[in-house]
């Protein structure tokens, strides 16, 4: 019996328990929109309210109010684009560079006073793709870059309106931004797991060659998904133990919380991988017993024939015209009937082992 997948309740919030993995694969959700665009959105938070523009005017009026908290979301990265925030926030040239580089490892790198983190997010169509997003802490603001395909406004936390977030300073929206990616994967798992759970039902049923390319499709999942997962730990890991003058004291409790769940989906990464190469040994085990079934009942077959032919051998074909002619002694009838009745006797024998 293939290992059994254990008992998933990766849900945080008690909505998740009434919807569907497949309705929950990805917090924030994937939307479409034209690849080819590169969108600023400016919002502000000053004097209790949020004030939200678009293009680079509204950039540039943003960071002239003083004590304002700004958030500037671009969706994609146009080298114009970067390099106009880059120019009016002071980001360091090597921020830019991996900005427009992209293709980067999951990481967090602090450099002129500015925390750069690169984390992915996840999309399921026939397969786990990812969304590089890069985000930029800086004092009294927060950017995000991102392709068309993530809406940072649809994250859970800003629900109810930018302004309780943004309230709380741009540490705070760099939690809530974080937190629901970090969410997203736990319903890209379940699926993961039920796909895991249904490929075990068909190795026992019936180990295929298209079953052994579902585990390994399988597999490869749970590596591209680790691949990104696991060094975000390290990300949070430094956001809760180095001493950062971005992140309030307060705020460190919230990160810890996004941590914690990194450790739990890291642990059912490692239990998916074990099921998986679990499930592909039960796949190989099934078809060595199923290759030695057709070797138990060719041998059969072949001591059956075997007999015969060990008789027939014995007394020889010459007599088959005597026979036929009706000109043969009793004794040729009585080896004929012996030998049928012996290879039906053992056809019997091995079918009650299980041989045949």
């Amino acid at each position: 019996m293939p290992p059994t997948k254990p008992r998933r309740s990766h849900s945080r919030h008690p909505e998740h328990a009434r919807r569907s993995g497949a309705d929950l694969l990805l917090e924030p959700a994937i939307q479409a929109a034209d690849a080819g665009t590169s969108v600023v959105r400016v919002a502000s938070f000053v004097d209790g309210k949020v004030e939200e523009a678009e293009g680079s005017a509204a950039l540039k009026k943003a960071q002239a109010r003083p004590g304002a908290t700004s958030w500037i979301d671009l969706t994609g990265a146009s080298p114009e684009e970067v390099a106009n925030i880059a120019k009016v926030m002071g980001l360091h040239p090597l921020i830019v560079e991996d900005i427009l580089e992209g293709n980067q490892r999951a990481k967090m790198e602090v450099t002129d006073n500015l925390i750069h983190i690169v984390i992915f997010a996840f999309a399921w169509s026939d397969h786990a793709d990812r969304i590089e997003i890069d985000i930029v802490l800086g004092k009294g603001f927060l950017l995000t870059v991102h392709g068309p395909e993530w809406d940072p406004r649809t994250v859970p936390a800003l629900r109810d309106g930018l302004a309780p977030v943004m309230a709380r300073g741009a540490d705070h929206l760099l939690w809530a931004l974080v937190d629901a990616i970090v969410d997203g994967y736990f319903p890209l798992l379940d699926l993961l797991g039920d796909a895991i759970e249904g490929v075990q039902e068909h190795v026992i049923a019936n180990a295929r060659p298209e079953t052994l390319e579902k585990l390994f499709a399988l597999k490869t999942e749970l590596l591209v998904i680790r691949r990104a997962a696991a060094p975000i730990r390290e990300i949070f890991n430094q956001l809760t133990n180095r001493d950062l003058a971005l992140i309030d004291n307060e705020e460190i409790l919230y990160f810890r919380d996004v941590y914690d769940h990194l450790i739990r989906l890291t642990d059912e990464l490692d239990n998916y991988r074990e099921l998986v190469s679990g499930t592909l040994d039960v796949y190989l085990s099934t078809v060595n017993n199923q290759l030695s079934l057709i070797m138990k009942r060719l041998t059969g077959v072949t001591v059956v024939l075997a007999g015969i032919a060990a008789i027939g051998g014995i007394f020889g074909m010459s007599e088959a015209g005597t026979a036929l002619g009706g000109k043969e002694a009793p004794g040729f009838w009585l080896v004929t009937a012996g030998t049928i009745a012996a290879a039906f006797f053992m056809a019997w024998v091995l079918r009650r082992i299980g041989w045949i």
